[in-house]
């Protein structure tokens, strides 16, 4: 080997020898935290020379909210992952030197229950990151306050307080919450509100939520409910229509149940009651005005004074047309005149009548057509029960079936009248209470049936032809209008002679009248029974004859001779 081998030999050694040894030195850096000086900052990343071989590069988004501040020249704790990477660079973090520094006090914190100072800094999925103590945390969304929010804006880039509620160090993670803090700063004001709370107060609050059956108002720090009952005094449909949300109202507290701490809550109760005394201000039978404020498909509620309302149930509206939507008839805020039917001051209800201002129909038709009159008009319907008749513009009046004809069915005579037919009736009754006019056709013409019946009643023996035989027992024509029937049974007292076979058309007969039903016009007969009756006068005539002169067989032919 030459000299100048040598020598180049001896260099090369060297070299490689202070080369393994400088790079053996600086591995033993790998994993410590150190500090850097920033030598180059760029859009993305920070150049930081730490003294090794090479600089390294740490993205901006590493140092969080403190980026915007770092200029050339600054000294910052740095995190040695590698000496040299492929490309010949130091690989350094900035996030892991804080959180390395930081986690030691954060665990201390966190086992002591102590709270952190932070700072949300970005919106990320599922919540938002929070810059704590350098090191990044994640804040959830269901943590950031104790009711949703929509907008958290104001929130952002502002320290405040949190609660570590997790952290795991060999992920690197850590969750905390601002909720927590809320819940905590709440609970003690909720405590020393309750403390302080009572029945019968008057305290301020803030309407925080509006549904449909009331309001939930925030009384700093606790919530009461406050119903739409007892928002006001007069009638609200919803409480969006007295209460906005945000808005700050007086509210008397009603009720305040210390073992649940419930609380209700009332308006209305901080004005005076127009329900007291109100029966000696409206009495039944008065008229008053009113204005009309709600609609609805029973009624209209017609405010008779500020917070006092009466109701016109939709019967009350209407003298003629019944089931009526109210408002065909009334309009809201239209004013009215109404009629007090019923005064309830403990159940706070006033009844009121709207028709009872107008005339009644069926008690002018009846002042002006007295019962007996004979009417004429148009039939306006016919039903299964009768026939309506216009009496004229608002009423009408009925014939019943049995009002149709004297002869025969009512079922048979509708069939006769048709819609629009203009007929005559006669007025048989009015009834004004319950609005209704009760006709008669058949009451223009005298009863047939009545006028057949002279000399005729019930127990006195007639006389007859057979009309017809039935198995049933035979028909008998008493006269030309008049006709009877006597069943099989009531043919004679002896069962012998009880049969129709015997009977034929024509044969005379003489029998009792039973019974005489003039709603289906009939007359029924027995043979049977004048037979027994005078078979009991004969009996009477025989025992009082002390001499008898006469035979029995006498004194029954001539008591039933007596008889026709």
């Amino acid at each position: 080997m030459t000299k100048k081998e040598t020598e180049e030999f001896i260099l090369n050694e060297s070299f490689e020898d202070l080369l393994n040894e400088t790079i053996g030195k600086d591995t033993k850096f790998e994993g410590s935290v150190v500090k850097g000086t920033i030598i180059e900052l760029d859009s993305d990343f920070a150049t930081i020379d730490v003294g090794l071989k090479s600089e390294g590069k740490v993205p901006l988004k590493e140092f969080n909210a403190s980026a915007k501040d770092l200029t050339v020249g600054d000294q910052v704790d740095v995190y040695i992952e590698r000496v040299e990477s492929k490309n010949g660079s130091a690989v350094l973090s900035r996030e892991k030197a804080v959180r390395e520094e930081a986690w030691v006090e954060l665990e201390k914190l966190y086992n002591n229950g102590e709270h952190v100072v932070g700072t949300i800094f970005n919106k990320i999925r599922g919540g938002f990151a929070v810059d704590v103590m350098g090191t990044v945390a994640f804040l959830p969304g269901s943590q950031i306050d104790v009711r949703p929010i929509k907008d958290a804006t104001p929130l952002m880039n502002n320290p405040q307080p949190f609660a570590i509620v997790k952290m795991d160090k060999q992920r690197g993670n850590i969750v905390v919450s601002r909720r927590a803090i809320l819940e905590e700063n709440q609970e003690e004001t909720r405590a020393e509100l309750l403390s302080k709370m009572e029945e019968g107060q008057v305290v301020k609050g803030i309407v925080k939520n509006i549904t449909d059956y009331g309001a939930f108002i925030d009384l700093g720090g606790i919530d009461g409910l406050l119903h739409v009952t007892d928002i006001s005094w007069s009638r609200i449909n919803h409480p969006s229509e007295a209460l906005q949300i945000g808005q700050t109202i007086d509210v008397k507290i009603t009720k305040f149940n210390k073992e649940t701490n419930r609380i209700s809550l009332g308006m209305k109760q901080l004005e005076e009651n127009p329900w007291i005394d109100v029966s000696k201000r409206y009495k039944v039978g008065q008229v008053v005005k009113g204005k009309v404020t709600n609609i609805t498909d029973y009624g209209a509620f017609i405010e008779l004074e500020k917070g006092l309302e009466g109701l016109t149930h939709v019967s009350e509206i209407s003298w003629t047309k019944k089931n009526i939507n109210p408002a065909k008839v009334v309009s809201t805020s239209q004013e009215v005149d109404a009629m007090i039917l019923e005064v309830d001051e403990e159940k706070q209800r006033i009844s009121l009548g709207l028709k009872q201002c107008t005339p009644n129909p069926w008690e002018s038709f009846h002042n002006e057509h007295p019962d007996g009159e004979v009417i004429e008009g148009p039939v306006k319907n016919i039903t299964e029960f009768g026939l309506f008749i216009g009496l004229n513009e608002e009423i009408d009046g009925m014939v019943h079936l049995s009002d149709i004809s004297w002869d025969i069915s009512g079922e048979e005579a509708v069939k006769e009248y048709k819609k629009g037919d203009i007929v005559k009736a006669r007025i048989l009754d009015v009834n004004i209470e319950k609005e209704r006019i009760s006709l008669g056709i058949k009451q223009l013409t005298e009863d047939t049936f009545e006028s057949s019946l002279k000399g005729i009643k019930k127990g006195s023996a007639v006389k007859g032809k057979i009309s017809k035989v039935l198995e049933e027992g035979v028909e008998v024509e008493i006269n030309e209008e008049l006709h009877g029937f006597v069943k099989v049974t009531d043919l004679a007292k002896a069962k012998a002679d009880q049969d129709v076979t015997k009977y034929n058309e024509g044969d005379e007969i003489e029998a009792k009248v039973i019974s005489i039903d003039r709603s289906s016009r009939q007359v029924t007969l027995s043979v049977r029974a004048l037979e027994i009756a005078a078979e009991k006068e004969a009996i009477a005539e025989y025992t009082k004859n002390e001499e008898f002169t006469s035979s029995f067989g006498d004194i029954l032919d001539n008591a039933l001779n007596s008889k026709k």
